[in-house]
């Protein structure tokens, strides 16, 4: 019998607790044999950054990692996906965003891992607006030409 795949999403200010949402995903499910975090911290930036501050476009922000997810979950096969993405004032060594992935088998794992990441490194409506340790307010972050490029790869490569 083949137990429905878990999916969580979330958008939120609060921190989250690595383990206990692997747990969580994990929790009860035998047909699970990997899993796969991947967190991603605020960078101090050589002590150039106070704070990171991330907005996004509720609603869209929601279905559009929606999507993402599904397409892993079917490309992948996965017995359960956690993407959950913080926004508001984020200060460098704090938690941003948390992909888990779950599988029968590790390599599965990890590509959904990274497809999720990539994804959301470049086509989530989220904005990113840096905070100065000289007390100043930074420019809007703009995507990077290698996030864009790496989705390439999820084009051509399928598993």
């Amino acid at each position: 019998m083949s137990l429905q795949p878990a999916l969580t999403i979330r958008i939120q200010q609060a921190d989250f607790d690595i383990a206990a949402e692997t747990a969580l995903l994990a929790q009860g499910r035998a047909d699970i044999g990997a899993v796969v975090t991947f967190s991603g911290l605020c960078r101090a930036e050589d002590g150039r950054l106070a704070a990171l501050e991330l907005e996004h476009y509720p609603g869209m922000a929601e279905a559009e990692i929606s999507r993402i997810a599904h397409e892993a979950i079917e490309r992948w096969s996965l017995g359960g996906l956690t993407v959950i993405h913080r926004v508001g004032k984020i200060l460098p060594g704090e938690n941003i965003v948390l992909v888990i992935a779950a599988s029968r088998h590790r390599h599965a794992a990890f590509k959904a891992a990274g497809f999720v990441m990539d994804f959301l490194k470049s086509r989530a409506p989220f904005w990113k607006q840096e905070h100065q340790a000289d007390a100043t307010t930074g420019a809007w972050v703009e995507a990077r030409d290698s996030d864009e490029a790496r989705l390439s790869d999820w084009a051509v490569t399928k598993n």
